[in-house]
């Protein structure tokens, strides 16, 4: 249900507090008013704020300033036949006081039997015990696609810009996520910048999200310039990402097609896990939103579930884009709810809910090490469209990550390499294992005023303990796991039971 056809029904029903939280204020009070106007144009619309009290009516003009008691008052003032929402602004600040709450508790019944209705407008969810029965919550969106085109369109008409239907389309999508008065800001940047707004100016847009994420201090707008060709091996996730590439399209809805939900990447440190979230959200063009799930752990109470619905709504808005959830395992491992009153069992609980239920266009990316010690609700089927487990790189994966990253380092030199022999020279290296490799090999060569060699390399090599040696009894129990059929391998072949079996065969470090 929309906005206004949930508020009008609200009214109509004579629900006597509706609490809407909401940063864009001037918008939600031009609903607010146009939900008056559609419901026969006989409704006042009464608006107070603490400075300035009752605005927009002569007979009651600063009515109320600097004393939110008596603004309260002026619902009994009017004759009981009136028609009216009281709108006040910020007055989530006052509810505490306890004759404010008595007040409010005492209209109740008048507010039942008259067509009147109070709505709070406030920034921030803040509803005390006592009023919870009372209060109905009711939120209020960012702008959909319809209303930011004519936003972005009256703005380009008014200007004299001059912008194709794809420009503008794309316009359009970039700003979504964004409030209108945001948008307004970013599109007169551009125009202020050359006059009018050229299809170059978008990425002003990508600059404004970035803004407004590091606001929030909950998501991180993460840069991704890595390619889905700067991944070494992990074929079979490779074409699996590859055929979902354009399932974001609007002709994938008209095929029927739903939106990818997400993916969940286990396996070893060092395999490339991050990277690859990195490369997917390069590769389908959309925005990568970075998540540490300790950010959204506060002190107050409740503060932690208020961060966790604000975090999936930030999300949301911002969709279609990739939410990466980095190490998952470690946020979620093993919790019972006791220590911390449950807060993390309903952080934990609202979070795979929404895993469950979303239909937005938020594709979640989630990478852990240790699978073992994840809830199984995580596991479901449901939450994610696919398992990939990430294991210890082949021979033939190892020659392609050095190939990828001497191609990165000596781009006009990478013949002078022997792949095939660094590849066999280094069983049981992860992929940040090998890149470390040759970081030390450089290291060598730099220190004797030289380029580094094969042999530096190798003399590299021999000098790392990789992980799949000091950590050989954990690394066995996650591969066990994974040769148990329970996740999707991410490496084309059988090299899951040869690696399995090289590793069962190394020597206790």
């Amino acid at each position: 249900m929309r906005f206004s056809e949930e508020l009008s029904l609200l009214v109509r029903s004579r629900y006597p507090l509706i609490y809407i939280s909401t940063r864009e204020e001037e918008r939600a009070e031009s609903a607010i008013s146009r939900c008056a106007e559609d419901m026969g144009g006989n409704r006042s619309v009464y608006t107070w704020d603490y400075v300035d009290g009752y605005q927009g009516n002569p007979n009651d003009q600063g009515f109320g300033r600097r004393n939110p008691l008596q603004a309260l008052e002026l619902i009994e003032k009017l004759p009981a036949s009136a028609a009216a929402l009281f709108v006040l602004r910020d007055y989530h600040r006052f509810l505490e006081d306890i004759a404010i709450s008595r007040k409010l508790r005492n209209l109740l019944k008048l507010l039942k039997s008259q067509p009147k209705n109070i709505i709070i407008l406030s920034t921030q969810l803040a509803v005390p015990d006592e009023l919870s029965n009372i209060v109905t919550l009711l939120e209020f969106p960012l702008p959909d696609v319809s209303e930011i085109r004519d936003e972005v369109e009256n703005i380009l008409g008014a200007t004299g810009s001059v912008l194709s239907s794809s420009e503008v389309s794309e316009l359009v999508r970039s700003c979504q996520g964004l409030p209108i008065e945001r948008i307004r800001r970013v599109l007169a940047r551009g125009i202020a910048a050359n006059g009018t707004f050229e299809p170059s100016d978008i990425d002003l847009v990508l600059e404004e999200k970035q803004q407004t994420i590091r606001q929030t201090q909950i998501l991180e707008f993460y840069p991704a310039s890595e390619r889905i060709s700067d991944i070494g091996g992990l074929d079979n996730l490779k074409d699996w990402l590859l055929k979902r590439g354009s399932a974001f399209s609007e002709k994938a809805r008209q095929y029927g097609l739903p939106h990818p939900r997400g993916l969940m990447l286990v396996g070893i440190q060092g395999t490339g896990k991050s990277l690859t979230a990195k490369a997917i959200a390069h590769h389908w063009h959309l925005p990568l939103l970075r998540l540490d799930v300790g950010r959204l752990f506060g002190g107050l109470v409740g503060e932690s579930e208020s961060r966790t619905r604000q975090m999936i709504q930030l999300a949301e808005a911002l969709a279609p884009c990739i939410l990466w959830i980095d190490e998952i395992d470690k946020a979620f491992a093993g919790f019972d709810g006791r220590g911390d009153s449950g807060t993390t069992s309903r952080v934990f609980g609202t979070f795979i809910t929404w895993l469950a239920e979303k239909s937005s266009p938020v594709f979640v990316v989630a990478t852990a090490n240790n699978i073992q010690s994840l809830p199984p609700e995580m596991l479901r089927r449901g939450r994610f469209d696919e398992i990939f487990f990430v294991g210890l790189p082949t021979q033939e994966e190892r020659e392609a990550i050095f190939s990828v990253h001497i191609s990165r380092l000596r781009p006009h030199n990478l013949s002078a390499y022997d792949l095939n022999r660094l590849a066999y020279e280094t069983p049981d290296f992860s992929g940040a294992e090998i890149e470390q490799s040759l970081i030390e090999a450089m290291h060598i060569g730099f220190s004797q005023n030289r380029d580094f060699t094969n042999e530096d390399v190798l003399e590299a090599v021999s000098q790392i303990i990789p992980l799949a040696r000091t950590a050989q009894q954990q690394i066995e129990a996650l591969q066990d796991w994974a040769a148990a059929g329970k996740a999707r391998m991410a490496s084309r072949g059988g090299g899951l039971s040869d690696r399995l079996n090289q590793q069962r065969k190394i020597p206790e470090s």
